[in-house]
């Protein structure tokens, strides 16, 4: 009996439990590994040598449909998955840049590049998050 007791109590505790409302997780994009390595100083990625200047890179390899990468300072880069969160992969999710937030052309949703979430509580989903890894002065590498 105390077997089962305890057995049930944690059932309870581990359904019980959450992490947090950030959705990482996300069914709709596809768990792809790739890792590229952006230096700033070329001029395909001289967005990045200003802070909160977020750039498109869509070179077929990384991400899903591309990444946005932004500037927050000299010791801090943020990466996106550029295909809309709520959305598979398709001719009409990748996300565009409008000003420090990206937009989904199908669904209208907006989500801020500081931190991923969806502006006004918008969408199911938050922006798939990649690693960036500061190598040197405007060099770093962005990962899954």
């Amino acid at each position: 009996m105390k077997k089962i007791l305890a057995l049930l109590s944690l059932i309870v505790l581990i359904l019980g439990c959450s992490s947090d409302n950030v959705k990482y997780k996300n069914p709709y994009i596809p768990n792809y590994g790739f890792s590229l390595t952006i230096n700033a100083n070329l001029p395909l990625y001289s967005g990045l040598l200003s802070a909160i200047n977020p750039i498109l890179i869509f070179d077929g390899t990384s991400g899903a449909n591309g990444i946005i990468v932004m500037k927050m300072s000299d010791t801090d880069y943020r990466a996106w998955e550029a295909n809309c969160p709520n959305q598979y992969v398709s001719s009409c999710s990748q996300m565009v840049i409008t000003g420090v937030n990206a937009k989904c052309p199908c669904d209208g949703f907006e989500y801020s590049l500081f931190n991923g979430v969806g502006i006004n509580g918008e969408g199911e989903y938050t922006m798939k998050p990649y690693r960036v890894d500061i190598l040197g002065k405007n060099l770093i590498r962005v990962s899954n």
